[in-house]
């Protein structure tokens, strides 16, 4: 074999056999036999071939993956976003890359901004959809659409023609999410600019128990009210009239700036872009 192996590799027989030297010396060992008849592979050189010829084949399959992951025929995309933005903003991005990518095995872990914001950054999701991070030293941040904090009621007596002011707000018995909510603190922080804390009846960890206390008269609810549109067009919700407007957010696609993507998170990341950019 040895004479084909120079012949493929255009490399003379004198170099390649003060290559086999020198690996005898590193290896402190025999790998050839030489004799009348040529060159046999003594016992310890055919177990180091076996080795060799294994490893060969494993970096053969190696750059076989890497090819069909650049193609984008296998892979894996792990997003981390909260329900609510799955639900209410990236089902028809995914259906649509799902479709046109099925090989790609797309992967969703639930939890807040603040959450998946620490996922992206420690690797273990390779796209993150939260609200404005307020630290995005180190990312790469993409707007993806604006959310607005409103007062809501259904049954709770409320008068819907009345123009409510910060105070009067405050003093209604509110329906809040939780405080590790980023919603629930940028709504605080916004009233304690204005010299007022929140002091809510009843703190929950899911917007649709929020909403289904509200609309059976437990109190007001502060939401956001991207996320309670179908509720307010159908009436089950009411928006309360205020004297004041909370600024609003953005919900980013946020990516780490210093790691190179996959080929399918950069796939997805641009097929985002680009649907938004046509909005």
């Amino acid at each position: 074999r040895l004479p084909f192996a120079m012949l493929e590799s255009f490399i003379s027989q004198s170099a390649v056999s003060q290559s086999i030297k020198q690996l005898e010396r590193d290896l402190q060992t025999r790998l050839f036999a030489r004799n009348s008849r040529g060159v046999t592979l003594t016992a310890e050189g055919q177990m180091l071939y076996e080795y060799v010829r294994s490893a060969m084949g494993l970096l053969e399959t190696g750059e076989e993956k890497l090819s069909q992951t650049r193609e984008l025929q296998m892979g894996q995309l792990t997003i981390g976003a909260s329900d609510t933005v799955t639900s209410q903003f990236l089902l028809p991005y995914l259906d649509t890359f799902h479709k046109r990518h099925p090989a790609i095995h797309i992967q969703i872990v639930s939890g807040r901004s603040h959450k998946v914001l620490g996922l992206l950054r420690s690797g273990k999701v390779d796209i993150a959809f939260a609200s404005t991070p307020a630290d995005d030293a180190g990312l790469r941040i993409y707007p993806c659409f604006d959310t607005h904090a409103i007062f809501v009621a259904g049954e709770y007596p409320c008068d819907f023609r009345h123009v409510y002011t910060l105070d009067e707000i405050a003093a209604f018995p509110l329906i809040l999410l939780e405080r590790k909510a980023s919603s629930r603190l940028y709504l605080e922080r916004f009233f304690l600019q204005n010299g007022l804390k929140l002091n809510p009846e009843i703190e929950l960890g899911a917007r649709s128990l929020l909403v289904d206390l509200a609309a059976i008269g437990f109190g007001v609810a502060g939401v956001t009210e991207e996320f309670v549109r179908k509720e307010l067009d159908s009436g089950r919700l009411k928006k309360l009239k205020t004297s004041f407007e909370i600024p609003a957010r953005s919900v980013d696609m946020c990516l780490l700036s210093d790691v190179p993507q996959s080929a399918a998170a950069e796939r997805f990341t641009d097929f985002v872009k680009d649907s938004l950019s046509k909005l």
